[in-house]
C-alpha cells in the first residue's frame, strides 16, 4: 500500500490520540520515558507508517532530545462510545 501523506498523518494521529489515553490509564509507563524524549510511535505490522514516523522524526530531532521508539503491539477494533440514538425527523 503506498499511502499518501495525508493518509499517514491521520494514521498516526490517531496512533497519538491512542497512546496519550493509554499514558493518561497508565502513568507508571510515562515515568519510564526519559525527560524532553521525543517519543517515536512504531505499529507491528505497520512498515510504511513506521518508516514514514521514524523519518518524519529524524527530520524533527533537535539536539539534546532523544528518540524513544514505543512499539505499539495490539489495538483493539475502534467502536463507538454512544450508548444510545433517537432519530428525531426524517426529511
Amino acid at each position: 500500500m503506498n499511502a499518501s501523506k495525508l493518509e499517514l498523518e491521520l494514521r498516526y494521529s490517531e496512533l497519538v490520540s491512542e497512546f496519550d489515553q493509554y499514558v493518561r490509564e497508565h502513568p507508571e509507563f510515562a515515568e519510564r520515558l526519559p525527560k524532553e524524549a521525543h517519543v517515536v510511535l512504531q505499529l507491528e505490522g505497520d512498515e510504511e507508517l513506521n518508516a514514514w514516523a521514524r523519518e518524519v522524526a529524524r527530520q524533527n530531532a533537535e539536539e539534546g532530545c532523544p528518540l524513544v521508539y514505543v512499539k505499539i503491539k495490539k489495538l483493539k477494533p475502534l467502536h463507538s462510545r454512544i450508548e444510545e440514538l433517537e432519530l428525531v425527523s426524517v426529511p
